[in-house]
């Protein structure tokens, strides 16, 4: 985190809107040093204003810094630094941006930088400079060697699952514990125990896992598309592995998000909140665009040179960009029991058609049902249960007593108590306490 050292900072230019919003920084665009079969940005590298420039000049830096904090609404501004990977910018860059930040912040206000990598480049300088900064880390890890090699090689075609351990190893040993971020591909979905012990073993207290779901020229989906069902499972076996040995040890953005919700709160991530268009990206030339998923010419919005950060994210064609993912919902999402722990997804997955043939329907939405369904009662039990002050230990405790008086002589063909009309077996019966 970064404090103002100025006693006499310029006034701020825009507190009018007060919603919230955020910016992503693309320092080197598309840019990598990996070659992740499954990476949808790469891309976009033709979109650059000049195919030499590589990294955000100094100019635009600062501009981009100074504008967005003008157009925060404060006292905290949070910059997220993403890729491409964003450490080929050089430590050096982010050096100055800190020290730009310290310059143009107002007296009493403060930054919060997060930078997403795939870690490749984390040796102890970096690292030292991270945590001194207070900068919060996202690491990309595909859970198991075999998994993430498969698929997260470098540009050699090697694999990187050695090298992106020991920085995590690295940015532990200097006192940053990072998010660790695993894609759900076909591949993934077929390993859920495996995936998440190899995770979890590695000790961070935060994990997010993110389905892959792509689709070609011709929009059919890819083979290393995730299905609904398969995506599904994946995440009933993966929140019965959490509920049952590290529930309080370790969260799960997904099933923390919803707790959330069930606790009377809002989404804080996009894909699950009822409209978006508030996450603006700002590529390496300064082109802005409206979302990381749409770094597209028709989704150019317009540039930082021109505008002020506070009148794009706030122009009528963003709003209707953000405004589309309520109104576009098909009526079988409208009733759906889920809709507000999930709110259609994220727009770019809404290809599949609803049962009434009517366009718009998450491409995951079986999968999706399959795991509310799954998580709903337990984490509402886990919710009451918190409000009553149980320390976690105590919450597993009790979930366990009553588990185990709910499947007292239920055997695996007999019907599943949780009154779906299937057999145990064919049910609960893998994911009882």
């Amino acid at each position: 985190m970064c404090v103002s050292r100025k006693e006499d900072n310029m006034e701020v230019e825009n507190l009018k809107n007060t919603e919230p919003f955020a910016v992503m920084a693309k320092p080197v665009g598309p840019l990598c040093n990996l070659e992740c079969k499954y990476c949808y940005y790469l891309k976009t590298g033709s979109l650059n204003k000049s195919e030499h420039q590589s990294r955000m000049s100094d100019s635009m830096l600062e501009m981009y810094i100074r504008k967005y904090i003008e157009a925060s609404p404060g006292p905290i501004v949070p910059f997220t630094w993403h890729g491409g990977e964003p450490t080929l910018a050089g430590l050096d860059f982010y050096r100055h941006a800190v020290e730009l930040q310290k310059r143009y912040l107002p007296e009493g206000w403060s930054c919060w930088n997060n930078l997403q990598t795939n870690g490749i480049l984390l040796d102890d300088e970096w690292c030292s400079f991270l945590s001194k900064e207070h900068f919060d880390v996202g690491l990309s890890i595909d859970g198991t060697m075999e998994m993430h090699d498969r698929y997260r090689k470098d540009r050699s075609g090697r694999g990187t699952y050695g090298r992106v351990v020991e920085g995590v190893r690295r940015l532990k040993a200097h006192g940053i514990q990072p998010d660790l971020l695993c894609t759900v591909t076909y591949a993934t979905a077929e390993e859920p125990a495996a995936v998440y012990h190899a995770l979890r073993d590695l000790d961070t207290g935060w994990i997010q896992f993110i389905p892959i779901v792509r689709r070609t020229e011709d929009k059919k989906v890819t083979a290393d598309s995730v299905t609904g069902e398969a995506y599904g499972k994946f995440l009933c076996e993966v929140f019965d592995q959490w509920i049952r040995q590290d529930l309080g040890r370790l969260d799960i953005q997904l099933f923390a998000e919803m707790s959330l919700v069930w606790s009377g709160g809002n989404a804080s991530v996009c894909w699950m909140a009822p409209t978006c268009g508030r996450v603006l990206i700002v590529e390496q030339d300064g082109g802005v665009y409206s979302c990381d998923h749409y770094v597209a010419p028709e989704h150019r919005i317009g540039d930082i040179e021109a505008s002020s950060i506070s009148t794009l994210v706030d122009l009528p064609q963003q709003s209707r960009f953000g405004s589309a993912k309520r109104d576009s919902l098909p009526m079988q999402c409208r009733s759906c029991s889920w809709l507000e722990v999930c709110n259609g997804g994220c727009p770019k997955d809404r290809f599949a058609f609803a049962e009434n043939g009517e366009p718009g329907l998450n491409y995951l939405c079986s999968g999706l049902k399959m795991f509310f369904a799954h998580a709903e009662k337990p984490i509402k039990q886990i919710i009451q249960l918190r409000k009553r002050g149980l320390t976690p230990a105590a919450v597993l405790a009790e979930l366990r007593a009553e588990a185990q008086a709910r499947w007292k002589g239920i055997g695996r063909n007999d019907p599943c108590p949780c009154g779906s009309g299937r057999k145990a077996k064919q049910c609960c019966w893998s994911g009882r306490l």
